[in-house]
């Protein structure tokens, strides 16, 4: 029923979608509902929070994350490898074409940039699955994209993902093969494994984590001394637990949700991107929605749009968090404190 109505909707959508500005008092549509598993929840979503379409009418949306200097969510669509930009009092408009592959078309089902965050400079960095790299773009009008990362040990990266910003100066990043115009079974493939990396600042490259099947997302704790990452396999879904030693690198990992646990309402549905928030609790795209998952591995509940969900990241002042789930833009008002990446 849900889905069946917004459907309908999307015409409207997307008329909206092209107007001039949408200002702060606009009435969005809203979709999906909030299942609530544990009392917990109560305290991070109110009990009147909807999920509001603020975009819609994408191939595949992902990469959320918000810039504080510019009042602004940058989000990727990875089919049409356009950069959109939405703000409260200009809505969505595109901030970037043609980004993540640089070579002829076509090439893969999703060629376009995956994750994306802020860095302790006030750069832009993205997982550009088509040109195989992590690339960094300057945000304070001296334009400019350049490559960070682009092999390792001589091979070169399959399609780095998604991507967190320490205020260490390290970057960590995924590296599955989803980007690839075959996947695992590509034969430019170059890695024997997938695997999560740590860019130094002085720009070494380290393979961190060599025993995942299918590293996907990543967050950091508010304190930075944990990193969550998620595995995106429908046979072994779930998200693992490292923590953060003072060089960098990471100590022994456990599992710390098994998603297996949560059943699939619809295809595609595994761990994907995900956040914490400043409690520790971690808001995580999975089977059935966006899943909130306490600092003790228990769910709390979950968002459920209608759609699957890639990702999410926290805006405004901390407490939005805006939602990809798939063609729409979404975001919901709570009452936890996020993460929000930028300049230190």
């Amino acid at each position: 029923m849900i889905i069946s109505f917004t459907r309908r909707l999307l015409p409207f959508l997307l008329t909206i979608i092209g107007a001039a500005a949408w200002a702060q008092s606009t009435t969005y549509a809203t979709i999906g509902h909030i299942v609530r598993t544990d009392p917990k929840l109560n305290q991070l979503i109110p009990a009147d929070a909807k999920i509001e379409i603020i975009g819609a009418g994408f191939g595949h949306l992902e990469g959320p994350v918000w810039v504080k200097d510019s009042n602004c969510l940058l989000v990727s669509d990875t089919k049409a490898q356009i950069t959109y930009k939405w703000s409260p009092t200009k809505g969505l408009s595109k901030f970037l074409e043609n980004t993540g592959y640089t070579g002829q078309m076509p090439y893969s089902e999703e060629p376009g940039s995956n994750g994306m965050t802020i860095d302790g400079k006030g750069r832009l960095v993205m997982c550009e699955h088509g040109d195989r790299r992590v690339a960094v773009l300057r945000l304070d009008g001296k334009w400019g994209k350049q490559t960070l990362a682009d092999s390792y040990q001589g091979k070169r990266f399959s399609s780095p993902n998604d991507i967190v910003a320490h205020t260490n100066g390290s970057l960590y990043f995924t590296d599955p093969p989803y980007g690839l115009p075959k996947k695992e079974k590509d034969p430019t493939r170059e890695m024997t494994v997938n695997g999560v990396y740590q860019m130094m600042p002085n720009g070494t490259v380290n393979r961190l984590i060599s025993d995942m099947t299918l590293p996907n997302g990543l967050a950091l704790s508010a304190d930075g001394k944990t990193l969550y990452v998620s595995q995106s396999d429908s046979l072994k879904p779930l998200i693992r637990v490292y923590p953060v030693l003072a060089n960098g690198s990471l100590g022994k990992g456990k599992v710390f949700f098994d998603a297996t646990s949560v059943p699939k309402l619809r295809d595609k549905e595994v761990p994907d991107g995900l956040k914490a928030d400043r409690d520790g609790n971690i808001w995580a795209a999975g089977p059935g929605g966006l899943l909130i998952i306490s600092p003790a591995g228990k769910l709390l509940g979950r968002i459920d749009t209608g759609e699957v969900i890639a990702n999410c990241a926290w805006g405004d002042d901390g407490s939005t968090l805006y939602i990809t789930s798939n063609t729409f833009l979404c975001r919901i008002k709570t009452t936890a404190k996020g993460i929000i990446p930028g300049k230190l």
